[in-house]
């Protein structure tokens, strides 16, 4: 891989990091309006539906982490 296409990626690890840095932030967000809710509203359709919503980000910040190891190794070799 040339030093050109090796900046390209280099650049798109920065952009999913800025990415996963922003989709931790709103699952933090989440996480904390869902555990300043009453227990009965945790408990409730309300809080199922935000913990499904915690549950995606977690999911989407994982997925990212993945891709940046993918990246990162392609970079290496």
């Amino acid at each position: 891989m040339n030093r050109q296409r090796r900046k390209s990626i280099q650049e798109l690890i920065n952009q999913m990091e800025e990415l996963k840095s922003a989709l931790e932030s709103l699952q933090e967000e989440e996480q904390e309006s869902y555990d300043n809710l009453p227990e009965s509203f945790q408990e409730g359709e309300r809080g199922e539906q935000m913990q499904e919503v915690i549950d995606n980000l977690e999911s989407a910040v994982s997925s990212i982490e993945e891709a940046i190891d993918y990246a990162t190794s392609a970079i290496e070799n």
